[in-house]
């Protein structure tokens, strides 16, 4: 019987996903922004609004876990940092002394480096800011690894930077598959009523893990030399060093620039140095482009939900900026003496600027299959059971179960079923 039409339907395809540079300029605004400032509660906010737009827009790709790794880097960078500072001390002077620990004398020519000694609260409050601050960069950073696919990330490269390209986006998926590999053998020893805490636990799941890496190693370098990877087309040499050398100089102007518009006094040079350090950069990589022989196969569009989400970053980042040259104390409380952290209303306005993509941008769908090819499998079929039940005799009972609108049942005789009579003793 032919399928109905409605059944043959196709299904009405889902949402497309955002550009990841999109959200790669989202993430590095918010990290601007935590640069910015030390205040405890701004740095607090900032991470609470890069977790709400992972809960928001993440779909359920492995690479799209990591987030919560990234999470737990940050609570251990911040552990870390304030050991160090109780037991290496801190530069800052304070008078509130907390405790006391043992003190080892050390050479002459170690002067200023202390083991031990006096711990403050002065002291420990400007580890408790610093630390913070970094365990915000390294949300910001999680936030867009578990947002943007690093494969359709390579996709978007320029031709010049696809080799280093490749290197950094085989260097990001590596974390999150070895994630995923440790929860999945976790999960297994616990299915067969192992343990899977302790030294025992993780030195046995070592091995499967490593063994999964080399894997993934070899069937990566295999696709990469099937695809071509690394042929290049024939440029002048001319043309070669003319490109190394404009895209050096603007890497290198942009860096400076980043570097004085982070300091206090040098926003009046860097702006001009930043400028011509991209138009740099920019000619140098188009130049580079013609060196590369790939195609791309249905790039990714920008539109307005890639503007907004990029631009609400932007906006974070110059936002804050701008805020913190007018009200430097509620940016960057001071800890001699210690005062209590003010939160401005601008700059919670300025903050819940980067919730934008959490409303504009589509709505992942999810991958999981629901169907024998993955897709959805059309509206329910009607109420009803079909049964139809053969009997042979001597042998079995055969029951086919199938989906229809009424119940019949039938018996019959297949005569190539029938027993084989017994041989005669001879």
């Amino acid at each position: 019987m032919p399928t109905p039409r409605a059944a043959r339907r196709r299904p009405a395809p889902g949402p497309r996903q955002l550009h990841p540079g999109a959200w790669w300029l989202w993430a590095l605004g918010l990290g601007a922004a935590a640069t910015r400032t030390t205040n405890p509660l701004l740095l607090l906010l900032l991470a609470a609004v890069a977790g709400y737009v992972v809960a928001a827009r993440r779909t359920d790709a492995p690479w799209s876990r990591s987030y919560g790794t990234f999470l737990r880097l940050g609570l251990l960078v911040l552990g870390i940092r304030l050991v160090f500072a109780v037991l290496l001390g801190s530069p800052v002077p304070g008078t509130h002394v907390l405790f006391t620990l043992p003190e080892v004398p050390l050479p002459v020519w170690a002067q200023g480096v202390r083991i031990g000694g006096r711990v403050t609260a002065e002291g420990l409050l400007a580890a408790l800011y610093d630390g913070l601050r970094l365990a915000t960069l390294l949300v910001c950073v999680g936030a867009a690894n578990a947002l943007a696919s690093p494969a359709r990330l390579l996709r978007t490269l320029p031709g010049a930077l696809y080799e280093a390209g490749v290197a950094v986006v085989v260097a990001m998926t590596f974390a999150p598959n070895l994630v995923a590999d440790i929860q999945r053998l976790r999960a297994a020893r616990r299915l067969r009523g192992r343990s899977d805490r302790g030294v025992a636990a993780v030195l046995s799941v070592g091995l499967p893990v490593l063994e999964g890496a080399l894997e993934r190693s070899v069937a990566l370098a295999a696709a990469m030399d099937t695809r071509g990877f690394g042929r290049t087309a024939d440029v002048p040499r001319r043309l070669a060093r003319a490109t190394a050398a404009l895209t050096l100089a603007g890497l290198l102007g942009i860096c400076l620039a980043a570097y004085g518009l982070l300091t206090a006094g040098g926003a009046g040079w860097a702006a001009p140095v930043l400028l011509l350090g991209l138009a740099a950069a920019f000619t140098g990589l188009l130049l580079g482009s013609r060196r590369s022989v790939r195609t791309r196969y249905r790039p990714d569009p920008w539109a307005l939900p890639e503007w907004l989400t990029a631009g609400s970053g932007t906006a974070v980042a110059a936002l804050t900026t701008w805020l913190a040259a007018g009200y430097p104390a509620a940016f960057a409380p001071t800890v001699v003496p210690p005062t209590v952290p003010v939160l401005p209303l601008t700059a919670v306005l300025a903050v819940l600027v980067g919730l934008v993509p959490a409303f504009v941008t589509p709505v992942p769908r999810p991958t999981t299959a629901t169907g024998p090819t993955g897709a959805d499998t059309g509206p329910p079929p009607d109420p009803g059971t079909d049964t139809g039940a053969r009997t042979r005799p001597g042998l079995r009972t055969d029951t086919r179960t199938g989906t229809g609108t009424g119940t019949g049942t039938g018996t019959g005789t297949d005569p190539n079923d029938a027993p084989t009579p017994p041989r005669r003793a001879s």
